[in-house]
C-alpha cells in the first residue's frame, strides 16, 4: 500500500471577502502525478503553497509525513543573485565528480542544451544577478531537479521552455520515483506526466482519475449528468473532448477511458472547424496574396538568422511556426510585419516581402502593451469598436467578447491598473481580434492564460476567417489552431514538417547526435586525418550534395504554391502532400551525408 506524503484535511482560505478555498480535503501519496488546473485567480498557486507549508490556512491543517524530503519550484526564486550557476546547482562538487554523475549531465543537458550551458555568457561561472527571469527560473529548476526528493511541487514548470525543454522535463519526470505535483496550462505536457488531475473551482476542488484527457471526459459526463445552466461551458468541454477523441494520433493511441461514453457524448459534435469552408471565406476578405517571401535574408544586428528563403503565406493557412531559441521566429514575423505596415517599404537585408493589398494584420507581440490604467475593461474593447464580426454570420458585442474571454459584468468595469499579467494578456488579445483583422501573427498567446481561457479561445479561432502564424511552446495549442507546422532548425532555413512537432523533435535529435558524433573526430591528432586526395574527393562530394539540395528547395517551393493553389481539392492537396514527404526523407538522407563528408573536408 502507498505510503501517504501529505494530508490536507478541512482547509480554507480567504483573500479580503473571497473564499478561495472552503472545507477542502485532500491528500498526496507515493506514486502520485497530480495535475492542477483552473481558472487563474481561482486558488490553485494557493492550494499548492499551503500543501508545501509555505503558507497558512485559515483554518484546518495540513500534515507531512516523519522526515518527508521535498522540493518546490514557486513562481518566485529564492537564488542568491551575487553566487554563480555553479555554487547554486553544483555546489562544491568537483568537475569530476558531478561531470561522472549521470543524473546532472542529464538535468544540465536537457534544461540548458549542454554541459558548458551555452547561452550564459560565462558557462556555469556565470553570475547569477544580471539573468534574465526565464534563465533563473531554468536555474531554480535544474537545483531542484538534481537532489532527490519524495515529493516534487512545481508551480508552472514549463513557462520559459522550449518545446525541446518541455519534452524532456516530460519524459524526466515519468521516469523519477518522486511523487508529483503540478500547476500548469500546458494540456500536452498535463497528459504526458499526470495520472490525477484537481480541478479548482468555486473554493472546491475535484478530483479525477487519469491525465488531461481522461479529466475533460470526466468533467463533461460530470456536467451532463448534474445538467448545469452553463451550456456555453458544457459545450466548450464538449468540443474539447472531440478534439482529443478525433485529433493528433499521439493522443488516441491509448484509450484509458471508455471510449464508447466518449464517442457517444461527442456523437453530434461537429469537427474544431469547416476547413474548406473557412478558406473560400478567406479567400473573399484577402484575395490571392497576403505574404509571398522572395528569397529573404533576415538578419538580428550582424547575425544571419535566415538565409535565401522563399515562402508563402496564403489565405486561409494556418501556420504553427517552431524553432530553437534564437533560431528568427519573432524576428521573422516582426520583419514581415514591417513590411505591412509600411506597405512593402521596409523590406528585409537581402530578398523581397510582398503584401496583399487587402491585408489587415493583428499581431500580438510577447510584450503587453500598455494601456490607459484609469480604463475599464468594457472601455477599453469599446475604444477598439462596439461589435465585432467573426465570420459566417457570427456577430458579438464588446461585452459578449469580454465575457468570452473571462471578463464578467463585475470584471468588465474592473480598472485596467488592477488587472493581472495574465487578465491584461487577455484584454491585449481581446482588443486585437475586436480590430476585425484577416491576417493574425500570434506570438506566444498562451503565456499567462489559463486553460478554460485557453480552449474559449481555441473556439473563437476555430471559426475565425483569415490568415494566421502562431509562434508557440505550447504543443497542444498549435496542434489544436493550426494545420500546419513549419520549423526553423537554427541552420537558415524555414521547412514544412508533414508530421507536425514529433517530426521536428526527431529533427533536433539526429542535429544533436549528428554534431556529438562528429565532435570527437575534430579533436583527434593531426596524424589521423584524412590524406589531401580524400578531401579533395570530399569536397567534390559536398557540392554535388548542396546542388540536389538546392533543387529540393526549388520543388518543395512550387509544391507549396500547388498545395495553397489547391486548398479546396483535397485529393490534389494529399497528392503533392506524399510527394512533399518523399522530398523531406530525400533532403534528410543528403543531410545527415553532408554532415558526414563534412569532416573529411
Amino acid at each position: 500500500m502507498a505510503v501517504n506524503l501529505v494530508n490536507v484535511e478541512n482547509v480554507s482560505k480567504v483573500y479580503g471577502t473571497r473564499t478561495l478555498l472552503d472545507g477542502i480535503s485532500l491528500g498526496v501519496s507515493e506514486g502520485d502525478r497530480i495535475g492542477v488546473v483552473g481558472r487563474n485567480g481561482d486558488g490553485k498557486t494557493t492550494l499548492i503553497r499551503m500543501l508545501a507549508k509555505l503558507e497558512e490556512a485559515d483554518s484546518g491543517r495540513v500534515t507531512h509525513s516523519g522526515g518527508l524530503r521535498m522540493g518546490v519550484l514557486t513562481q518566485h526564486d529564492s537564488l542568491d543573485p551575487e553566487a554563480t550557476v555553479r555554487h547554486e546547482v553544483i555546489r562544491d562538487l568537483a568537475d569530476h565528480e558531478w561531470a561522472g554523475n549521470a543524473k546532472i549531465r542529464d538535468v544540465l543537458t536537457g534544461l540548458f542544451g549542454g554541459l558548458d550551458l551555452p547561452g550564459f555568457p560565462q558557462g556555469l561561472d556565470t553570475v547569477i544577478g544580471p539573468l534574465s527571469g526565464g534563465e533563473r527560473r531554468r536555474i531554480a529548476l535544474a537545483k531542484l531537479l538534481i537532489d532527490e526528493q519524495d515529493l516534487i511541487v512545481l508551480d508552472e514548470p514549463t513557462n520559459h521552455l522550449d518545446v525541446e525543454g518541455i519534452a524532456w522535463l516530460a519524459n524526466h519526470l515519468r521516469e523519477r520515483r518522486s511523487a508529483l505535483v503540478c500547476v500548469t496550462h500546458d494540456r500536452w505536457f498535463l497528459d504526458q506526466v499526470c495520472t490525477r488531475m484537481w480541478d479548482v473551482q468555486r473554493g472546491d476542488v475535484h478530483d479525477y482519475e487519469g491525465g488531461y484527457s481522461d479529466y475533460v471526459f470526466a468533467r463533461a459526463e460530470r456536467e451532463r449528468i448534474a445538467a448545469t445552466e452553463e451550456a456555453k461551458r458544457q459545450n466548450l468541454v464538449r468540443k474539447e473532448l472531440a478534439w482529443l477523441r478525433r485529433g493528433a494520433p499521439a493522443r488516441t493511441s491509448k484509450p484509458r477511458f471508455r471510449v464508447e461514453a466518449a464517442n457517444e457524448l461527442i456523437a453530434d459534435v461537429p469537427p474544431p472547424r469547416d476547413t474548406s469552408e473557412l478558406m473560400k471565406f478567406a479567400s473573399s476578405r484577402l484575395g490571392k496574396t497576403v505574404f509571398d517571401l522572395e528569397d529573404i535574408t533576415v538578419q538580428a544586428g550582424p547575425k544571419v538568422l535566415l538565409k535565401h528563403v522563399t515562402w508563402q503565406l496564403g489565405p486561409g493557412d494556418r501556420i504553427g511556426l517552431v524553432g530553437v531559441n534564437g533560431a528568427g521566429k519573432t524576428t521573422l514575423l516582426r520583419a514581415m510585419a514591417e513590411a505591412a505596415r509600411t506597405e512593402g517599404e521596409a523590406q528585409p537585408a537581402a530578398g523581397r516581402i510582398n503584401v496583399g493589398r487587402t491585408v489587415k494584420l493583428a499581431y500580438l507581440s510577447q510584450e503587453v502593451a500598455e494601456l490607459d490604467p484609469a480604463l475599464r475593461v468594457l472601455e477599453a474593447v469599446q475604444q477598439v469598436r462596439e461589435r465585432v464580426d467573426l465570420g459566417k454570420g457570427r456577430e458579438m458585442t464588446a461585452g459578449q467578447l469580454c465575457e468570452t474571454f473571462g471578463f464578467n459584468k463585475e470584471k468588465q468595469w474592473t480598472p485596467v491598473g488592477d488587472l493581472s499579467g495574465g487578465e491584461r494578456r487577455r484584454l491585449q488579445l481581446l482588443r486585437l481580434l475586436m480590430d476585425e483583422p484577416n491576417v493574425l501573427f500570434l506570438d506566444e498567446p498562451t503565456n499567462d492564460l489559463d486553460i478554460e481561457t485557453l480552449t474559449q479561445l481555441e473556439d473563437l479561432l476555430d471559426g475565425w476567417p483569415g490568415s494566421m502564424i502562431v509562434i508557440s511552446h505550447d504543443r497542444f495549442f498549435i496542434e489544436r489552431t493550426t494545420d500546419r507546422v513549419f520549423a526553423l532548425l537554427g541552420d537558415g532555413t524555414l521547412r514544412m514538417l508533414p508530421r507536425g512537432i514529433d517530426e521536428y523533435l526527431e529533427r533536433r535529435r539526429k542535429m544533436e547526435e549528428s554534431a556529438a558524433a562528429a565532435a570527437p573526430v575534430a579533436q583527434k591528432p593531426a596524424t589521423t586525418e584524412k590524406s589531401a586526395a580524400d578531401q579533395r574527393a570530399a569536397k567534390k562530394e559536398l557540392q554535388k550534395i548542396e546542388r540536389q539540395l538546392d533543387k529540393i528547395s526549388e520543388k518543395e517551393t512550387k509544391l507549396h504554391a500547388q498545395i495553397a493553389e489547391n486548398a479546396t481539392d483535397f485529393a490534389k492537396v494529399a497528392e503533392l502532400d506524399a510527394e512533399l514527404r518523399d522530398l523531406a526523407g530525400q533532403r534528410e538522407e543528403l543531410e545527415l551525408r553532408w554532415l558526414e563528408l563534412a569532416e573529411d573536408a
